[in-house]
């Protein structure tokens, strides 16, 4: 009798929690997600800094435009070591001291690039800051999903893209700052600096909780338990998000002593890879493909390419000033950051996927219409004013229906499909796939422009855009409000109602899109 009370009880706080309810944001929680997603800033800074340190880089050290490719897109492979490292370290040390562990990691390697004599110790610099921010890129948004409530998660896990797209654009300002100094001396101060922010970043982490998820999976229930009741909106949402943790960590609903033993594979990560791709279910497999699906085609669109290489492109578009360009530069940071901010307010509200679809549409429009006039402006012997000028609105406009989908739905769709067992090690898959093609792209830009023209490049960024908002529409079902371990009964074997019956949607769900069936427990 006991047992069915407790049964029904739960039931009935399951009924009453409603996580679109609560228009209110926890300010816990959304401390500790700023602190956490701060991280991010560093990998943003790196690429924006770069896009015009690269200008007096290449006038100082006498390098080429491969060296200049190679210097510009190698961090993004090297990030990959601290990405595959952090997944395992996170399970290990905690979500938290791995934050720590990514800021110490860029500020030896900012030191380095600015303290650079030559180009191969530049390249180290990059090799040790590239690993701090593979570490960065992936445990920012795994613990901020972990410590926000439902009601505010997409809003708190797209942080860590406002704090890249916030550091893109002071580093457009440190290149502004530093561009009047002498050759020598201005790239160098506008890399070096670079390691300051990442001080007090160290610093600022100390003060948050672990995640609780972690400290359930390593038996602290009582800590889970306190930080739990912090950063939930109230506290059956707390009891509630802890019971579902429990279950997904395989602890007994009913143990509540503060601290617990717990399997070795459920705490350290063990049976991961496996899990993931050898043996997965069809929801697994389903949230895998989804998950490195959507960092392949948000890199694969060219975003790094026109990030990075912006005063290039203004350059190929007519602007001849090294002033004007990185004006022109930092008019594309500006809107990068803005819209950005835009989105973080969306993305609890419109849902992920309208918001996905109908940014990469934007993309798709803007990069087929850069591509055109770039062409123009190729083929043409005089200096085709109205192009110039659609050029450099379209690669605003471009960067903007980006950051008001693709950048900040990437981070956050990737971190909270996942299933808590899955989810460090997941979320680190996904950000290799994210800096292997961010590298391929950064480091061929280049001499694909030189091959196909710049325009024909941004046709064929134009048409990997396309083909991803296919595959969005075809495989990605909408998460909003949905606590993470709820998650995979979203996923499942990709197929059409068998019974042939339709819903009053004719076969789809409330949000418009084709029903996901999955025969796993949640």
């Amino acid at each position: 009798m006991a047992a069915e009370l407790d049964s029904a009880q739960k039931i009935r706080t399951i009924a009453d929690f409603d996580p679109q309810r609560k228009p209110t944001r926890n300010k816990y929680a959304f401390a500790c997600a700023i602190l956490a997603s701060m991280t991010s800033i560093l990998l943003g800074y790196d690429i924006g800094v770069m896009s015009g340190a690269i200008i007096y880089i290449k006038r100082d050290l006498k390098i080429t435009d491969v060296q200049v490719e190679v210097l510009v897109g190698i961090i993004n492979l090297y990030s990959l070591i601290g990405s595959c490292l952090a997944g395992r370290t996170s399970d290990w040390i905690g979500r938290r001291y791995t934050i720590v562990l990514a800021g110490s990691i860029f500020f030896i390697g900012a030191l380095l690039m600015g303290f650079s004599p030559n180009y191969a110790f530049l390249m180290f610099g990059r090799f040790v800051a590239g690993i701090g921010i593979g570490y960065a890129l992936m445990i920012a948004p795994v613990y901020t999903a972990e410590v926000s409530p439902a009601s505010s998660r997409g809003f708190l896990t797209s942080f860590p893209e406002v704090f890249i797209n916030g550091g893109i654009l002071f580093g457009y300002i440190s290149n502004y700052a530093f561009s009047k100094l002498s050759l020598r001396l201005g790239w160098r101060l506008m890399l070096g600096i670079g390691a300051f922010p990442s001080v007090l970043l160290a610093l600022g982490v100390l003060a948050m909780p672990e995640s609780p998820r972690w400290l359930v999976m390593r038996g602290r229930l009582g800590e889970a338990r306190r930080v739990l009741e912090r950063t939930s909106d109230s506290v059956e949402e707390a009891q509630l998000r802890l019971a579902d943790i429990k279950e997904a960590a395989g602890i007994p609903e009913s143990c509540n002593d503060d601290v617990v033993q717990v399997s070795k594979q459920n705490s350290g990560g063990g049976g991961v890879w496996k899990e993931m791709f050898i043996y997965p279910t069809p929801a697994v497999r389903h949230i895998v493909i989804a998950a490195l699906g959507i960092h392949f085609f948000q890199q694969a669109s060219g975003i790094d390419a026109v990030v990075l290489y912006s005063p290039t492109i203004f350059k190929k578009a007519g602007i001849d000033s090294d002033t004007e360009e990185l004006l022109a530069t930092m008019a594309v940071g500006f809107t990068k950051t803005v819209c950005i901010l835009v989105a973080t307010f969306l993305l609890d509200r419109v849902g992920r996927r309208p918001l996905l679809l109908s940014s990469v549409a934007g993309m798709v429009i803007s990069l087929a219409t850069l591509a055109t006039c770039l062409t123009i402006i190729d083929h043409s012997d005089t200096k085709v004013t109205w192009a110039v000028g659609l050029s450099i609105a379209t690669v605003i406009s471009y960067v903007a229906t980006f950051s008001i989908g693709a950048g900040p739905i990437t981070w956050v769709y990737s971190t909270e499909i996942f299933p808590l067992r899955l989810r460090a090690q997941g979320a680190s898959m996904g950000v290799v796939v994210n800096r292997v093609t961010s590298g391929v792209i950064s480091m061929t830009f280049l001499s694909l422009s030189n091959g196909i023209t710049i325009g024909g490049a941004f046709f064929l960024f134009g048409g990997i855009a396309l083909a991803g908002w296919i595959f969005f529409f075809i495989l990605l079902p909408e998460t909003q409000g949905k606590t993470l371990e709820e998650m995979e009964g979203s996923f499942g074997k990709f197929r059409a109602r068998s019974d042939g019956a339709k819903g009053p949607n004719g076969g789809k769900d409330s949000n418009g899109h084709i029903q996901l069936q999955s025969n796993n427990r949640t």
